[in-house]
């Protein structure tokens, strides 16, 4: 027995990475779906798998539960954001149909707030998860990977800079600039305190990439962190755009936004994503990601541990999608028996993560 895979959004750019990874699967039944009919048969046709896909027109601000009936999904991933515009609606008409449901949100409020639909979930029977994604499922698997080493494990500061040439798209850039110049809390020296979006203006140097800069960027995990490891006084998390000129540029209008001469930079979202592929030719497809751990030992002594990933060749858009491709293969082995809805947390191991990573140009070490 296949299990029918739902991929709304499947023909866009993270949705498209989800397809080509579980096409070949023989367990799985894909179904490519998205407002164009035309654009997901036309994926359809082109993926090598081993059953057939099939293509269909969704809608997800129309009847969905009307659709899904049809459809008939086991397990339907949801990768159309921007999250932070979105209600729960999908997830809500998934549990109604008794689909498993897997979005790849990293929206702070959306992803913190799934747990509102778990008793419904329960009562169907389907697990829920939101957040299928490096963050919080990569960041969360590092911290319980590494936390038995700390005594007492104190502060996590951690970011990612994309890479240039990376695919990028309307929602992902709208996505950014919702928050962009805007404030947010976060848990600095043991309080919430307000830091803004792309503000924090500094630079880190990468293995083999050389200096990159970085911003304050708002997640979910700055919202789940504190309860989930109670030993924590700090957590900053940043992004960064690979040149400095594109980098440079945002944290200047999200200057503007914090002052109020902007009010609503998402708006400019089309704008501003065309005139950021002028500059692609100046970059590179290299991105990365770092997490530095500090804290005690058992012995009280000061302790810290650096953790470093490096994609190359454009396989960095890989590591946001595997979360969501590494859940869909447990549903069709029946490796999962747990319902409700739930953030993307102790569902999948660093172990797992990382081993799913190795054909890909990646590379990662303890510094």
């Amino acid at each position: 027995m296949t299990t029918r895979v739902l991929i709304i959004g499947g023909y866009g750019n993270f949705g498209r990475f989800i397809s080509r990874s579980l096409a070949r699967e023989p367990a799985l039944q894909l179904i490519i779906a998205g407002r164009s009919h035309v654009k997901a048969r036309a994926l359809a046709a082109e993926l090598e798998a081993a059953h057939r896909p099939e293509a269909v027109a969704l809608d997800i601000t129309a009847d969905l539960t009307a659709s899904l009936s049809k459809i008939h999904p086991n397990v339907t991933i949801h990768t159309s954001g921007p999250f932070q515009a979105q209600g729960y609606e999908v997830a809500k008409a998934c549990i109604e149909a008794g689909s498993h449901y897997i979005d790849l949100a990293d929206g702070r409020e959306f992803v913190a707030g799934i747990g509102s639909l778990d008793r419904a979930a329960r009562d169907k029977g389907v697990l829920v998860v939101s957040g299928a994604s490096s963050v919080p499922c990569l960041t969360a698997a590092l911290v319980d990977h590494y936390r038995n080493a700390f005594g007492r494990l104190e502060s996590l500061d951690y970011g990612i800079t994309t890479a240039q040439k990376t695919t990028r798209g309307l929602a992902t850039t709208a996505a950014i600039l919702s928050y962009t110049g805007k404030p947010f809390t976060t848990l600095i020296d043991g309080k919430r305190q307000a830091v803004y979006g792309w503000q924090g203006l500094h630079a880190r140097r990468y293995t083999g990439l050389g200096r990159r800069w970085l911003g304050n960027c708002e997640i979910p995990d700055l919202a789940l962190f504190p309860e989930r490891y109670p030993s924590l006084k700090t957590i900053r998390f940043y992004a960064g755009l690979e040149l400095p000129l594109v980098h440079w540029t945002l944290w200047l209008l999200s200057g503007l936004v914090r002052i109020g001469l902007i009010r609503k930079l998402e708006r400019a979202a089309p704008l501003l994503l065309r005139t950021a592929f002028l500059f692609d030719r100046f970059g590179t497809d290299n991105s990365a990601f770092h997490m530095v751990l500090g804290g005690t030992d058992k012995d009280g002594t000061r302790k810290q541990i650096t953790f470093e990933l490096i994609a190359r060749q454009g396989d960095g858009p890989y590591i946001p999608c595997m979360p969501a491709i590494l859940l869909t293969r447990k549903f069709a082995q029946g490796e999962i028996d747990r319902t409700g809805a739930t953030p993307c947390l102790d569902l999948i191991t660093l172990e797992e993560y990382l081993t799913a990573l190795t054909h890909l140009n990646i590379t990662w070490q303890e510094i």
